[in-house]
């Protein structure tokens, strides 16, 4: 018998190719060719001179790599300065900074739940957190999405240690979570409460500083947040925000951080020009609401279905999966970059173009882009919404 034990990846691949769900990689260069409204560069940081200049310089002091984990060789001063820097301007007490957002919560999902303890978790939850969930070993109950009585009761069922966690705003849709009255819940509960702020920071809140504190829960008590560096930041890695024993506890029990290389220097000092930057000019987080607000009423107006966005992200509803991947590669043929949401990945079947605002976006780039979206529209009639 020939040794071939990865035959059954064909079958898989033909199965995929038949439901039209072939990923694939797409390497651009380093120079935009593209109207860019697919990438998560929220407040237009990635390419600002102070964040590459910061990141080159990290680079050329500490080196390119961390050249260990962060408990051995990995952590820098570089490191700890970011890590008080993200904790103040959020307004929590300390601040755990790993290599990605996906590590981030990989880390307080299991150091902060486990078996006999209870998950209970929203059905609009990024992968990271479903991901988190699975790997902490804890019960876990997926509740309808944004719907706090929904917590209360899942949490009312279990007798012990209990964590709710929920995105601050869904990536799929940009709809806000009801963070306050899930924080009521947890309390009433004595339940902890976990914050994926991937999508608040530096667009929701004074400032930018987050949808926690939007809500006045940061430096609550029984309030986590994780973040990620990579989106209003314009960097790389994640962080874990909380009390400062939550965060102790992570450091000595948390194995995404504890076996992980510790964050490259070069991204630790991006993100940390970029939060300088953010502080300095607080508008930005403004102005990004702004242009997704512009983006949502000109689509609306020209006879699309958008949903009003909460923060940075614009969902257009497409009539079929398929109609969404022609309308996305019909953008990118006409110079505009968006994102195409369709199932499996999106938890409610309905397939949708994902635009994300940016604050340096100007008045004609908004015009082009919706422009461009509207003009290649497929039409409704083409195939059920889906």
């Amino acid at each position: 018998m020939s040794y071939a034990p990865f035959d059954w990846i064909d079958a898989e691949a033909r199965a995929r190719a038949a439901a039209g769900l072939v990923r694939t990689l797409r390497p651009r260069g380093a120079e935009p060719e593209l109207l860019d409204l697919a990438g998560n560069d929220y407040l237009g940081l990635t390419r600002h001179p102070e964040v590459t200049g910061a990141a080159a310089e990290a680079a050329r002091r500490w080196g390119a790599g961390a050249t260990g984990s962060r408990l051995v060789t990995g952590s820098t001063t570089l490191h700890a300065e970011l890590e008080h820097g993200l904790a103040a301007f959020c307004g929590f007490e300390a601040a755990l900074v790993l290599s990605s957002g996906y590590a981030a919560n990989l880390a307080a999902l299991t150091a902060l739940a486990g078996r006999g303890s209870l998950i209970v978790s929203d059905a609009g939850n990024h992968a990271s957190i479903v991901d988190g969930c699975r790997l902490s070993r804890a019960e876990t109950a997926v509740v309808p999405h944004a719907d706090p009585d929904a917590v209360a009761k899942a949490l009312g069922a279990h007798d012990g240690r209990a964590l709710a966690v929920t995105d601050s705003v869904f990536s799929v849709d940009g709809d806000a979570a009801p963070l306050s009255a899930l924080a009521e819940v947890c309390r009433a509960a004595n339940a902890a409460l976990l914050i994926d702020d991937a999508h608040g920071l530096g667009v929701l809140g004074d400032g930018g500083r987050g949808a926690p504190a939007a809500a006045g829960l940061a430096g609550g008590g029984g309030v986590v947040a994780t973040l990620t560096l990579s989106k209003s930041l314009g960097s790389q890695g994640g962080a874990v925000l909380g009390p400062a024993r939550v965060i102790d506890h992570l450091v000595n029990t948390a194995r995404p951080f504890i076996f992980d290389t510790g964050l490259a220097p070069a991204a630790a000092g991006g993100a940390l020009a970029a939060l300088g930057v953010l502080r300095r000019e607080p508008e930005r987080a403004g102005r990004a609401r702004a242009v997704a607000a512009a983006l949502h009423s000109r689509l609306t107006a020209a006879g699309l279905r958008a949903v009003r966005p909460d923060a940075a992200v614009v969902a257009v509803r497409a009539p079929s999966a398929e109609a969404a991947v022609r309308w996305a590669a019909d953008c990118r043929a006409a110079g505009t970059a968006v994102g195409c949401f369709r199932p499996p990945s999106v938890p409610d079947g309905v397939s949708r173009l994902r635009l994300t605002a940016r604050a340096d976006l100007t008045e004609e780039q908004i015009a082009a882009a919706v422009a461009t979206i509207v003009a290649t529209a497929p039409r409704q009639a083409d195939a059920p919404v889906s």
